[in-house]
């Protein structure tokens, strides 16, 4: 049975609602800057195997790019590794159009040796997203996908323009349907923009044009809106939800599994997850939180100018805190103010990786020269001129103009077919085998090589056995002087005297 016939099967049997987890990916990435190591994430994966959920969103390409260059863990290895524990909970990962972990545009065998290497590693499930929504840039690695049996998602990212329109978001879906039969649909609402007035909207839009295929739903809670917009997509017809296990959740990043149980259930509907088993995995992560001194996820106040710079609100922070290195902190809202006025005049992309970080590079460098496109980034250029994909809405013509005359020369008016690159690739390292051919081509310099020096991964408990955090709970309450203990399974049962 695909994951498709399992989600409707489900839906048909109970009409429940199913969860896709996003602790390991999206919520560390927003809240802990994807710093949750091998051995944090270790203790937790007999828990959330029996939790219920029904996939794991477990790596995408930030996931790899920072275990190989800040953790020192191969994650081809921590990926084979963990699904010999998550045995019956398929894991996740994404393609991110025609790129790998960069900006650029990668050849068309790079990408599908990518999603072979993902199938090759225990992924299951593969997502797949495009900035301009361009269809072939997207029906390359879902072919692919399908064709290793992997179960395919196109994940539609949800901005606020006059160009996106619910008639674009369903157009694009059934263009996917049509040309690569994806298998699923993903509102992927990077930003926290999405309002319950435009769910009810978007909703009906994308279901009416998608024959029965899931439909999942994914935001962030930046804005304050996501946990009614999720409750109002359920009621809806949407068919996953994407959560994370609190206090890993809210802020800019997912909302909790808990509350969305919770207003689910008072709703008159349901998700068939093991809240006894959330709890342990929470408590477990506000320990290692407490040990590694990493936030807790927090509640945030609805701002309106997110609606108009639309910029992720971790990279929002970011920016604010490098704006704050240079001595330009100041500036922080003007440049924002640029952000704003560049979209537009370039036909309004959306603030995602990567159209976010060059539009807000460009924004700094409109403000700080004084002359709007004096100096044009590289980036700049390529995507006016459409190297990334075919642009939703036309370049202002004036700017469009500025922008050829001051970028690079080096960049052609248009852009050329890439050559394939995994022949010389193999070539190159001939003794390698492709898991680390293809991190040698992602990354630059030494980076594979002091991945390879810190040697095998280390899955050790950095917060110790959960016998351990428990002994150490009952000694710090200091109330405690004598307890039983018996073993039944992973759990741990005590009684105070």
């Amino acid at each position: 049975m695909t994951e498709a016939e399992k989600v409707r099967a489900r839906r048909a049997r109970d009409g429940s609602i199913g969860v896709i987890d996003t602790t390991f990916r999206d919520a560390q990435q927003c809240l802990w800057t994807t710093r949750m190591t091998a051995g944090m994430m270790w203790p937790m994966l007999d828990r959330m195997e029996r939790a219920g959920f029904e996939m794991i969103d477990f790596m995408a390409p930030v996931q790899f790019d920072v275990c190989v260059r800040y953790l020192q863990e191969n994650p081809w290895e921590k990926a084979r590794l963990f699904k010999t524990k998550l045995i019956n909970t398929p894991l996740r990962s994404y393609c991110r159009s025609k790129s790998l972990i960069g900006f650029g545009v990668m050849p068309d065998d790079m990408v599908e040796m990518w999603i072979e290497r993902l199938a090759a590693s225990g992924f299951s499930v593969v997502g797949t997203l495009d900035a301009l929504f361009d269809v072939d840039n997207m029906a390359l690695s879902i072919r692919h996908g399908k064709k290793l049996g992997l179960h395919t998602v196109a994940a539609l990212v949800f901005c606020q323009s006059p160009v996106h329109t619910d008639e674009l978001y369903a157009a694009t879906a059934k263009a996917l349907i049509e040309k690569a039969d994806v298998d699923g649909v993903m509102i992927k609402d990077s930003g926290g923009l999405l309002t319950p007035d435009r769910i009810r909207t978007l909703v009906p839009a994308l279901k009416a044009v998608m024959g029965g295929r899931p439909l999942e739903l994914h935001s962030h809670c930046n804005t304050g809106l996501a946990p009614l917009v999720y409750l109002e997509g359920a009621k809806l017809g949407v068919d996953q939800l994407h959560t994370s296990i609190a206090p890993l959740a809210s802020g800019p990043a997912q909302p909790s599994i808990q509350n969305t149980m919770r207003n689910l259930t008072l709703s008159g509907l349901r998700a068939n997850v093991d809240l006894a088993t959330i709890a342990e995995l929470s408590a477990y992560i506000e320990d290692l939180a407490a040990q590694e001194g990493f936030p807790l996820g927090q509640p945030m106040e609805y701002d309106v100018f997110t609606y108009k710079h639309q910029m992720p609100w971790g990279m929002a922070n970011n920016w604010r805190s490098q704006l704050r290195e240079q001595g330009l902190e100041h500036r922080y809202d003007e440049i924002l103010e640029e952000i704003v006025q560049i979209r537009s005049e370039l036909g309004w992309p959306i603030m995602v990786t990567p159209f976010s970080q060059i539009i807000s590079v460009q924004a700094m460098l409109n403000v700080v020269s004084g002359e709007r496109y004096r100096n044009v980034t590289d980036e700049i250029k390529r995507y006016a001129l459409g190297h990334f994909g075919k642009l939703l809405a036309p370049v202002d013509s004036d700017i469009l103009d500025r922008i050829v005359e001051n970028g690079s020369p080096g960049i052609p008016i248009k852009s050329k077919p890439l050559e394939p690159a995994r022949a010389a690739l193999e070539r190159a390292y001939p003794n390698l085998d492709d898991d680390e051919r293809i991190l040698r081509y992602m990354f630059a310099g030494s980076e594979v090589d002091r991945m390879n020096a810190a040697g095998a991964l280390n899955v050790t408990a950095t917060l110790g056995s959960p016998v351990e955090a428990l002994l150490r709970g009952l000694q710090e309450r200091g109330t405690v002087r004598h307890f039983d203990m018996k073993y039944k399974q992973t759990h741990v049962a005590w009684r105070r005297h």
